[in-house]
């Protein structure tokens, strides 16, 4: 699973509120990719997940692209106190798109629902997004964890019983070198 959002919206927190149901303050901006192992029971079956950070800065999206291939499930996050964020959401969309697997199941989050009295994006807002990209939506808080457990448990579940059904992405990232003609060696 991939975790994708502009620049601070809260994608580490999130994350670490859901696998170790803690904040901090003290989170650090994720440089190129992070990840958290876990596992999950899927109808008795006991699953590894791997969790990954990606950076939301633009000089680390050729990076992180390239982890979209094996994915089975996204995360698309914004803050809802920040509207330039929640602008960029179809931006991620579309890197979703061009890079993942067209089957993969998504998400939309609206972080940090805990500032509500700084709130500029709408919960309607948000749902109405998240209906033009044909995925479900949760207002959550890395905060104080409203929703995150709700969430990626769905983003999770969709992906296992997709995975289920369509089995684990090609990956066409393998390269074929053929040996060239010699050619012959003149001097005129």
């Amino acid at each position: 699973m991939l975790l994708i959002g502009n620049s601070q919206v809260g994608k580490s927190c999130l994350l670490k509120m859901f696998c170790d149901n803690e904040f901090s303050f003290d989170v650090i901006s994720t440089v190129g990719v992070d990840f958290r192992n876990m596992e999950r029971d899927f109808d008795g079956e006991t699953v590894k997940v791997q969790i990954w950070d990606t950076a939301g800065q633009e000089k680390f999206r050729t990076i992180t692209s390239n982890y979209y291939r094996n994915a089975q499930g996204v995360a698309v996050i914004y803050d809802v106190t920040n509207e330039e964020s929640f602008n960029q959401v179809n931006v991620w969309f579309e890197e979703i798109k061009k890079n993942a697997p067209e089957y993969i199941s998504t998400v939309l989050l609206g972080n940090k629902v805990d500032l509500e009295d700084e709130r500029v994006v709408t919960k309607e807002q948000g749902e109405n997004l998240a209906k033009q990209n044909n995925c479900p939506y949760f207002e959550v808080s890395a905060k104080s964890g409203v929703n995150v457990d709700t969430a990626f448990n769905k983003l999770m579940d969709s992906s296992y019983e997709k995975l289920k059904k369509f089995g684990k992405p090609k990956t066409t990232n393998t390269v074929n070198f053929k040996k060239g003609k010699d050619k012959k060696k003149s001097c005129c």
